[in-house]
């Protein structure tokens, strides 16, 4: 593809970056390592709840990451943050690089298929990222992520039955500046950044900013028959924005996102034999494949939005954002990862959605404050799967599915006293969902004769009304030790299982129903020490209901009493507990170490799983949820006589055993899993008296072998496969900042 229109902006943003010199000072948030303001942790200011708070008074489980912690914490993409954010699994969907997967305590979706709903919410910018397909974002010029854990139906709507992750992209600036970087690496890595922004004009009226991103590298393994990269990276992205200050209180600001991600397909590992192919055996590799498809996985996701804020007196404040986001992608699945058409799959996706959203903040400075608003949601995703089984089978799934969702919430805090304080909110919600399903099948790959077999032929339409409340109390022991209590409901909407065969299997044509996630949480947050150790706590007790899964099985497609064809179910497993407790730590113990990380317990037990009538809970796990995980990470800075300051860093991270795949396990059988592993990281960033910022750093340095998914089509296909985390990859990386 030609790339010339991006390299152009980029060589001009660098060109920028290299003649400017009015702004040679240390990057923001740099301090000196023996200043006072060392001695103390920062204090992040978040908007969990839709309103700017600190980190630390906000009575939510938020984890919040700062330009410079992300930097520190070499944070590349969403993924990296699954190791530092407690009960967090984060990583990229099977094939692909840039569909994300996402799992918080024990809840999410792992099926990327339109019609099925993600479990945890994806925002940019305050705008909902309603599908998985490009959502895996890069980190390039951005001002803070949060991570909320547990369900944020109230104010976050729908689909953040197990949490949120928010993705805040840098401020308009009234003054220009900017950065460009470079990162050079293992495996021809070569990533470009940079950004500018300004003001147009004197009076700051008119403002803007671009950032752009150039994200390659080569795969960590081969396809051994053509030679071609598999696993590489090929992404481009881009965003921008402007802003008109028409006055103090009144400002329009819009942007757009564009991301091309023209990665190969990822490789996967043959974990046993396949029955079926006895001339191609499982290879050592875990990259390495002998797929007979096209070595294309294609993803193109863009969005434009338009924020109007206005103060309208000193107590209220009003925000409306409508925003328009499509994506498409073209994947070549070879589940079989051999030349033979075990199970050759080539799809198809598209989406789009248009969103409004009107928001009402109070606060009169006195006991009481709160925000208000509805949200519209208009949602149109489909696509095709074509399916080429043994060469003799050939399936086309397609169709589309359609959601109309209507939601009005409030959220209000009441100072009881002033240490105690009432906060109480609901978000009712009411989603029409149609889905028109397709599914028949042909004579041969060219698909183009059918055979008269139509697997499933409908076009239905299914209401969903939801009212999802929230109560907490928290208490401010101290003005260092905040402790609180809440009950909150997240849900996630049925649907239509778009893999439906009908005719074999009546009842995959019938709706799913919707899931619910009853939580009860309490927490501890405090600073000690002067501000120099942060400890905090939290506990919680889910009941999840009505569960979601969508699992990979057969059926007989014949009537001979044997299954032999594969089938996509999807199904409401029945319920679950999962309890667990997690904690959050940094310590100062002087100006120049700084010791963080976190410490996971998670229970998460199905008490109800019916499958052909039978309960098999007791022979059922859930997916992504070790046990236990935590990280812990050690720094030490130190200033330099000759100006600017050196920060090390080593991190460790581990993660119990997990269930690396949804799917239905009988006794005697094991399931595709990932034993307990830990990672090693280390890092050294030098920041010097001017402009510059040079960084070196190592991620999974042992060279661990870890699991992240799977596929385990055994019974049908004798397909057993596993997708893999990164190899140790070390880079170096220079930037300047103006």
């Amino acid at each position: 593809m030609n790339r010339t229109h991006l390299s152009v902006a980029i060589a001009l943003l660098l060109g920028m970056a290299a003649s400017a010199s009015a702004q040679d000072a240390p990057a923001a948030g740099q301090r000196q390592a023996g200043s006072e303001d060392a001695q103390r942790l920062d204090h992040v200011v978040v908007t969990a709840r839709k309103r700017e708070e600190t980190i630390q008074d906000v009575p939510v489980a938020v984890t919040a990451f700062t330009p410079e912690a992300l930097d520190r914490l070499n944070i590349e993409d969403l993924s990296d943050l699954a190791a530092q954010v407690p009960n967090l699994t984060l990583y990229a969907a099977r094939g692909s690089s840039s569909t994300i997967t996402a799992y918080i305590r024990g809840v999410g979706q792992s099926d990327p298929l339109w019609g099925v709903d993600p479990g945890v919410g994806v925002y940019m910018d305050d705008v909902y990222i309603a599908r998985p397909q490009g959502a895996l974002l890069d980190v390039f010029d951005v001002s803070r992520i949060e991570v909320l854990r547990g369900p944020q139906g109230t104010l976050y709507g729908k689909n953040t039955i197990g949490g949120a992750i928010k993705y805040i992209s840098n401020p308009l600036p009234t003054q220009t500046e900017g950065f460009a970087q470079v990162t050079l690496g293992e495996y021809n890595q070569m990533d470009v950044k940079a950004a500018i922004g300004g003001s147009f004009d004197e009076r700051d009226t008119l403002r803007g900013r671009l950032s752009v991103a150039s994200l390659s590298r080569d795969g960590f393994g081969k396809n051994v028959l053509t030679g071609q990269d598999v696993s590489d990276k090929e992404i481009l992205a881009m965003r921008g924005q402007f802003g008109a200050f028409v006055t103090e209180d009144f400002n329009i600001q819009f942007a757009f996102d564009w991301m091309d991600d023209q990665s190969g397909v990822r490789g996967a590992k043959m974990l046993g034999p396949n029955r079926f192919t006895p001339a191609f055996p499982p290879m050592d590799s875990r990259y390495d494949v002998r797929n007979g498809m096209p070595n294309i996985n294609d993803t193109s996701m863009k969005g434009i939005s338009a924020v109007a804020n206005w103060r309208a007196s000193d107590n209220w404040a009003f925000k409306y954002v409508v925003a328009k986001r499509e994506s498409d992608t073209e994947t070549n699945i070879d589940f079989d990862t051999t030349p033979a058409t075990i199970a050759d799959v080539k799809a198809f996706y598209r989406d789009s959605q248009v969103s409004h959203e009107l928001q009402a903040n109070y606060d009169a400075g006195g006991r009481g404050r709160g925000v208000f608003g509805a949200y519209l949601f208009d949602g149109e995703a489909g696509g095709q799967v074509l399916n080429n089984f043994f060469g003799l089978l050939f399936g086309d799934t397609q169709g589309t599915v359609y959601t109309e969702s209507t939601s009005l919430y409030g959220d209000w805090t009441f100072d009881l006293t002033n240490r105690l304080a009432l906060n109480v909110g609901a978000r009712w919600t009411d989603e029409d969902k149609r889905a028109k399903v397709y599914n028949i099948s042909y004579t041969d790959a060219t698909f183009t004769r059918p055979t008269g077999v139509v697997a499933a032929n409908f076009d239905k339409s299914i209401n969903f009304s939801n009212v999802s409340p929230k109560v907490s109390l928290d208490f401010q022991i101290t003005p260092d030790v905040l402790l609180y209590g809440l009950a909150a409901r997240g849900f996630k909407s049925g649907g239509y299982n778009i893999r439906a065969q009908a005719t074999a299997v009546p009842r995959s044509a019938e709706p799913f129903d919707d899931e619910v996630v009853d939580s009860f949480e309490v927490g501890v947050k405090t600073g000690l020490l002067d501000q120099r150790l942060f400890l905090n706590l939290a506990g919680f007790h889910n009941k999840y209901k009505d569960i979601q899964l969508s699992v990979f099985t057969a059926y007989d497609s014949n009537g001979d009493g044997v299954d032999d064809a594969f089938f996509g179910d999807f199904t409401n497993a029945g319920k679950g507990t999962v309890n667990g407790v997690e904690l959050e730590y940094q310590w100062l113990p002087t100006a120049n170490w700084l010791i963080s990380g976190n410490l996971a317990w998670l229970d998460a037990k199905y008490d109800e799983f019916m499958y052909a009538g039978v309960n098999i809970a007791d022979e059922q796990e859930f997916t992504n949820a070790p046990e236990f995980s935590g990280a812990v990470n050690v720094e030490y800075r130190f200033d330099l006589a000759s100006g600017g300051n050196i920060a090390t860093r080593l991190g460790y991270s581990y993660q119990d055993r997990v269930v690396a795949t949804t799917e239905i396990v009988r006794t005697g059988a094991k399931p595709i899993e990932q034993a307990a592993y830990g990672l090693v990281n280390a890092g050294v960033i030098w920041r010097t008296e001017g402009p510059w910022t040079f960084s070196l750093q190592g991620s999974n340095l042992a060279d661990k072998e870890y699991r992240t998914t799977g596929y385990n089509l055994n019974a049908a296909l004798g397909v057993m496969t596993g997708f893999y985390g990164a190899p140790r990859q070390v880079s170096l990386s220079a930037r300047y900042d103006f």
